[in-house]
């Protein structure tokens, strides 16, 4: 999947009904989601080897790490103190008010169930190059990006309970080795996803009046999705040994 560049040509085109948007949005959310890359599709299946699975819990953790990073900057552009305070949340969801809270936290507690000390995980010395490129690419659309266009790639969100739901199913069915409680980050995102997608998707709605911001709200979208896509990609490309 390859990346797909925000558009920044206008269109007079009459706007799309809240309906019809919402539902591209949705279809986006669903067809181009990353719970159908392969590499996922195998996780899930649970023909992973212990080598890969850990691969993929080491570069994911650079995404997550990023993640309130990425939110600080949306925060940043909203001038109205109510939306920067429902914004918040999502930051300390992530990092905790307190040490060994967060969403962060937990999933460090996850890189130790599967026997990945702090260090290593922290040190991101095992981070892969495509996947950095990808984070980076995510960051810096929520930092260059507008308000609309970074609040509208979050809505990849719609389709996270149900990929959480089932990664927990496969883990505990196939995934043995991992301590349960390992996988608390999982159990936890079912509802903060659920929420913030709602959360963001009013924003959206409400926000993009012309069938250019509409456009733009999609292909925003249609960049996250690729973003995640191209980690896996990165993950999935290399070959090492169990």
């Amino acid at each position: 999947m390859t990346t797909t560049p925000v558009r920044d040509t206008p269109t007079d085109q009459e706007p799309w009904s809240g309906p019809q948007f919402e539902e591209r949005l949705r279809a986006v959310a669903t067809t181009r989601y990353h719970d159908r890359h392969p590499f996922n599709v195998r996780m899930h299946d649970g023909t992973l080897t212990p080598a890969e699975l850990r691969r993929w819990i080491i570069n994911r953790f650079h995404y997550q790490r990023h993640i309130p990073v990425k939110d600080a900057l949306i925060l940043a552009k909203f001038e109205d103190p109510a939306l920067r305070r429902m914004w918040l949340r999502r930051i300390v969801d992530h990092d905790g008010v307190h040490e060994g809270e967060g969403g962060i936290e937990r999933w460090l507690r996850l890189g130790e169930a599967a026997g990945i000390d702090r260090p290593r995980l922290r040190s991101a010395e095992e981070v892969l190059p495509g996947v950095r490129l990808a984070v980076d690419g995510y960051v810096n659309l929520c930092r260059l990006g507008t308000p609309l266009e970074a609040v509208a790639a979050s809505l990849t969100e719609l389709s996270a309970p149900g990929i959480m739901r089932t990664r927990i199913a496969a883990f505990e069915q196939h995934y043995p080795w991992i301590e349960r409680d390992g996988l608390t980050y999982f159990r936890t995102r079912v509802g903060q996803g659920s929420r913030d997608s709602a959360e963001a998707l009013e924003l959206v709605l409400r926000w993009a009046r012309s069938r250019e911001q509409q456009e733009r709200a999609v292909a925003a979208l249609v960049f996250k999705c690729d973003v995640l896509w191209s980690l896996l990609d990165a993950v999935d490309g290399v070959r090492v040994r169990s």
